[in-house]
């Protein structure tokens, strides 16, 4: 199977054919940078860098662009609310995203370009619009002219005649047309400004992207991405001006996340239901936070909530415990080969995982497929005479090795699997509000029962530990336990 993506220009999927064999040239939306970012910020980035990987996992080049947007009227109102300059805002809040995405395992991009440092690219793109005729200056200002682009609206499939009967021109804006958006906009007292052909000024929020776009990837590029929440204006006005100026397709695919509710409602400040990625990483580890965003398809909408994380760290803990089990048995057999003729499961794991992958990015069947990658390697391991059983252990090695493997494309499994049960217990403990020194007396309370052959005794414990969801495991090392 070839890789299918879903094309939100077209409203379908489509085969993947990059412009030039073998390279991909990707842009993503990066963040406006004037305050901490939030789980629907984790979800884009997550989402294209999970794209990053598997692009690169099936054999492409790829050059990967994420922009920071470090000029706007969020940055400016909110550095002005503080008494700092709009620089040193962008820069707090630059270094404050890096590290949020570096704690949620995401790979740098090939370049991460701020709309600060392309002001000259921006300018020269704004005049060629100009003189294309597609663009006009209005007392220090300039506008794109949405009637000169024949096929505005084709990415949202708006229509214009609709829109403009609804439309009004703000007070001080100087437009012919009330749906003509800003190229640059004038100077005014206490902004940033840079000189230009219309005289001091800074750029519109949308020409950044096609500037930056196509300073990195040239005028036309394979893939665009971002939340959905941009299609319209954002990445509408991005087509149009790019086409407009260059007369060429801006971007063959257009790839689009869907949102993030909470609580089965918008995410909203005056809900009080607003998450930020910190807030979220002090109560949960940063991978359960890539698994639970993973386990959705990334065109779907998710509902973020408290018990989904708790449901998401379970579920990755099921990887783990098989991952540390394999890791025990498998440190106590020989390398040996692979039966002759055998087909391992581990290539049978990695076909299904690339087949979910190829039809549109699908994590979530394709860790589905990881799913079943551990119920198989159990069930090997649970086989009578499992060790002396050559072709069982080279199955479960390749299973091992081949979930460490499709773990990278995902970001996931990059921790020592007793490490990271170890804390993850002690975590689930927290939210049981039972302590190990409890459990432990229970258990021996349990082990006197049972010598004094006081079973009933013996059993209510059990039930006991089990109501507050802690399973107990008896072996003939002993009795140890985890969380149901």
């Amino acid at each position: 199977m070839t890789l299918r993506v879903y094309n939100t220009l077209n409203g379908g999927k489509e085969p993947f054919e990059p412009l030039v064999p073998g390279k991909v040239g990707m842009y993503v939306c990066g963040v406006t940078v004037y305050d901490y970012c939030h789980i629907g910020h984790a979800r884009a980035n997550i989402v294209f860098d999970i794209i990053y990987r598997y692009l690169q996992y099936s054999g492409y080049e790829v050059t990967y662009v994420r922009n920071y947007t470090d000029v706007d009227d969020k940055i400016i109102n909110r550095a002005n609310e503080r008494g700092i300059s709009s620089q040193q805002l962008s820069e707090e809040f630059i270094q404050a995203f890096d590290e949020d995405m570096a704690r949620l395992g995401l790979q740098l991009p090939t370049v991460q370009p701020k709309a600060t440092e392309h002001i000259p690219h921006i300018i020269a793109l704004v005049e060629k619009l100009i003189a294309n005729g597609k663009a006009y200056e209005s007392e220090g200002d300039v506008y794109f002219a949405v009637e000169s682009f024949d096929d505005y609206l084709k990415l949202s499939k708006r229509n214009l005649e609709e829109m403009q009967a609804g439309a009004r021109i703000a007070p001080g804006e100087k437009k012919r047309n009330p749906m003509d958006f800003a190229l640059w906009k004038a100077a005014k007292p206490g902004e940033p400004s840079w000189e230009s052909p219309w005289g001091q000024g800074r750029p519109g929020w949308h020409i950044e992207c096609s500037a930056m776009g196509m300073e990195y990837l040239g005028e036309s590029f394979d893939i665009h991405g971002g939340g959905k929440d941009l299609i319209f204006p954002h990445h509408e006005n991005e087509i149009a001006q790019s086409e407009a100026a260059t007369g060429k397709p801006f971007v063959k695919y257009w790839l689009h996340n869907g949102f993030v509710n909470v609580n089965q409602e918008k995410m909203s400040k005056s809900l009080g239901n607003f998450f930020t990625i910190r807030d979220i990483l002090q109560s949960y580890d940063p991978e359960i936070v890539r698994f639970f965003i993973l386990s959705a398809h990334y065109r779907s909408p998710i509902d973020f909530s408290d018990q989904n994380l708790k449901e998401a760290r379970l579920g990755l803990t099921r990887f783990y415990e098989g991952l540390q089990s394999a890791a025990e048995v498998l440190a106590e057999c020989p390398d040996g080969a692979e039966a002759d003729g055998q087909a391992t499961d581990g290539d049978e794991l990695e076909a299904k995982f690339r087949e979910a992958m190829d039809d549109d990015f699908n994590t979530a069947l394709a860790i589905g497929h990881l799913f079943e990658g551990v119920r198989t390697m159990n069930r090997l391991m649970a086989t009578k005479k499992f060790r002396k059983k050559a072709d069982l252990v080279a199955s479960v090695r390749a299973l091992y090795q081949s979930f460490f493997k499709l773990g990278g494309v995902l970001g996931m499994f990059g921790s020592q699997p007793h490490q990271w049960l170890e804390q993850q217990r002690m975590a689930a403990l927290a939210d049981l509000e039972i302590t190990v020194e409890q459990i432990d007396a229970q258990i021996a309370a349990r082990l006197q029962a049972r010598q004094d052959k006081d079973f009933a005794r013996s059993d209510e414990i059990r039930d006991e530990l089990a109501e507050q969801g802690i399973l107990l495991l008896d072996s003939a090392a002993g009795t140890g336990w985890k969380i149901k």
